[in-house]
């Protein structure tokens, strides 16, 4: 009540230090990640040569950082813990042209203010370490120790004292996601340094520290052993320059992408930032070798006059606003368009691409107009497996074994439903004329004799006979009752496998088809861990995937929907989705799985299909719930009357 008074009445009291810095940790430290980007971009600048990272529990435990870098005094390493108390700025003006990365003096004090801290440290001159104690803000404990030369920093219990914050973090998996990308970020920003990343007793990096003299070699030997030495071939170096601007790194092949962001890094004056709006310059470059919704690696270091970026703009220094942001989109996309033509590939350039759009749009087109060594992959079989002699897989599960594609259309193009889940009586809809749709022969030979006439119907061989063509390999066209029909058939193959895979994940019993010969996939140590969360979801959509060892899974078995040979490529598209939406809860994340599932799965624009198989699609597609539209909401369907085409061609009033 003092308080409610003395602000009623105008009198304005000054903020204790212990909740300034409680405050000023909720945009700090926002998470064990953010701990650990600044424990290591200080060790950064303390001029380490060696980097060691250890984590327990997703880092809500211990985030320790370890470096032999210069070290601080006694007098200093008190002091570290005070707000805004930093060496690495002395003046205004040093705020134009920064070149470190933390100056502002806020960092160690935030997290002390919502953890506890241990910190050593020790200069080479000096005879003894020193040894100090934070908790809550709070100097428990100072005094000498013997340490080796460098800084260690250990926090424990992130949040012990903030409940409410530390229960809004996420699960172990996401946590350990976030702690992942900043370590990779931060080695790749600094390949002359030895990092070693270990969680929970396992080692998820050891990097040794780049010798080359050439900055193009050690990045690239910093890129690959982070995401592994099979990406050598795919990945094509930028170098440009311009009279106050260069850019320097690495981009991936088209067949290097991803379905989200995770793997995009561009650093600003060796500072790591997020910009969208330059992250799409890069895709731009691409033009249409991508994939739709495919988002290209990348590794670029811009740099420039420091007085042209302002990186004061965010608590966490992840943002930053530049004097020239079209220039530098122009500039950036022309880079990367001229490195992979370099490597004989031949991106389309969009009519309009000279123009930096004023928002950055994540679209592109779905067809492959590129040429050279990095053209888009061929569209995958659409062809159910088999498990007749000689073929690679064998069916298992509850269900009866697929029916294999014959030229007579009798089977269906992403094979059998689970138990129940197809319809036994009329394709069509619920308030939707039959003589509008077109009708799977199939259904029309188990309708009762005692059912109505229908006067305006086809007989139901008039039914079996009538044509079913493809349209540029995209479409589907065929003749109505009472007009015509175009159905979309990538987006009616993503409904089809939708509700299959709905059904599968409701059941939990999913049709598997066993491999041969087991296909390896190494996962990144962060996603080791999504996979343990997703597992029980995989298996009952129809995986069947065993923990080897280390980071390695074998593919035993898949859907049997899934593409031969894009086992792993599959489920590491699961995953990388997974880590947007795995918080969400159980019904929301499986009907994200199953959606992501039938994306990746389903036939591809421009794929052929024989007329057994797009008759078989359209059979399943009209025994779905709701067949007019993909779960994204992109129509599957679109039908003209005879009286709107007469009208196309001045006759209507024939009809």
């Amino acid at each position: 009540m003092a308080d409610d008074t003395s602000q009623a009445d105008g009198i304005i009291h000054v903020m204790p230090d212990r909740l300034a810095n409680q405050i000023a940790a909720g945009e700090v430290v926002q998470r064990p990640a953010s701990v650990a980007k600044e424990l290591i971009e200080n060790a950064v600048d303390a001029g380490a040569s060696s980097i060691e990272v250890l984590l327990k529990d997703a880092g809500s435990t211990l985030v320790q950082v370890i470096d032999d870098g210069c070290g601080m005094s006694p007098e200093d390493a008190e002091r570290c813990f005070e707000r805004h108390a930093t060496s690495k700025i002395q003046s205004v003006d040093d705020l134009e042209r920064i070149r470190t990365l933390g100056f502002r003096g806020e960092a160690l004090a935030s997290i002390a203010a919502v953890s506890q801290v241990e910190l050593k440290t020790k200069r080479v001159e000096d005879e003894a370490g020193t040894l100090v104690r934070v908790k809550g803000s709070e100097v428990v404990e100072q005094r000498p120790c013997a340490v080796q030369p460098g800084t260690s920093v250990a926090v424990r219990n992130l949040f012990f004292n903030v409940p409410a914050r530390r229960n809004f973090l996420k699960t172990p998996a996401t946590e350990l996601k976030h702690l992942t990308t900043t370590a990779q970020f931060l080695s790749l920003a600094n390949p002359r340094i030895a990092f070693r990343v270990e969680h929970d007793g396992h080692e998820h990096y050891d990097l040794s520290a780049a010798r080359s003299d050439d900055p193009h070699e050690t990045l690239r030997e910093r890129i690959l052993g982070l995401f592994g030495d099979d990406r050598a071939d795919e990945l094509a170096a930028v170098e440009d320059a311009s009279s106050d601007l260069t850019v320097r790194g690495f981009v991936g092949a088209p067949s290097f992408h991803r379905t989200s962001r995770g793997e995009q890094f561009l650093f600003v004056n060796e500072r790591y930032v997020k910009d969208r709006y330059l992250s799409h310059a890069v895709k731009k470059a691409y033009g249409d070798m991508l994939p739709d919704g495919a988002f290209p690696f990348f590794a670029l270091f811009l740099d420039m006059d420091p007085r042209r970026v302002d990186v004061n703009v965010h608590p966490q220094k992840s943002e930053v606003k530049f004097d020239d942001q079209s220039g530098i989109y122009g500039f950036l996309r022309s880079a990367v368009r001229g490195a992979l033509g370099r490597v004989h590939a031949t991106p389309q350039v969009d009519p309009e691409d000279d123009e930096a759009p004023g928002e950055a749009s994540d679209s592109s087109d779905d067809e492959a107009s590129s040429s050279g060594s990095w053209a888009r992959p061929e569209p995958t079989s659409f062809q159910p497996r088999r498990s007749s002699d000689g073929e690679e897989r064998s069916d298992t599960g509850s269900s009866s074994s697929p029916t294999p594609m014959s030229s007579t259309g009798d089977s269906s193009p992403s094979s059998a439903r689970s138990g129940g889940h197809r319809s036994s009586g009329s394709a069509v809809a619920p308030g939707t004329q039959s003589d509008e749709l077109y009708r799977p022969p199939e259904e029309d030979e188990d309708r009762s004799e005692s059912a109505p006439d229908r006067d305006e119907s086809q007989s139901d061989a008039d039914a079996d006979r009538r044509p079913v063509w493809g349209l540029h390999d995209t479409y589907i066209v065929t003749p109505t009752d009472t007009g015509m029909m175009l159905v979309d058939q990538r987006a009616a193959h993503v409904r089809v496998l939708y509700e299959e895979n709905q059904e599968r994940l409701r059941q939990e019993q999913g049709r598997s088809q066993q491999l041969l010969f087991p296909h390896t996939v190494d996962l990144s140590p962060a996603d080791v861990d999504l996979l343990e969360e997703l597992l029980p979801d995989l298996r009952a959509l129809g995986f069947e995937i065993e923990r080897m060892s280390g980071r390695t899974v074998a593919v035993r078995g898949v859907p049997t929907d899934v593409p031969d040979g894009d086992e792993g490529a599959i489920l590491d598209e699961i995953l990388e989705q997974y880590t947007s939406f795995q918080d969400t809860v159980d019904d929301e994340r499986r009907d994200r799985l199953a959606r992501t599932m039938a994306q990746q799965s389903a036939v591809r624009r421009g794929q052929s299909l024989s007329e057994a198989e797009r008759r078989s699609l359209l059979a399943d597609l009209f025994a779905c719930e709701m067949p007019y539209a993909d779960p994204t909401g992109t129509p599957t369907i679109a039908k003209w009357s005879l009286e709107e085409i007469a009208e196309r061609f001045g006759r209507g009033e024939e009809l």
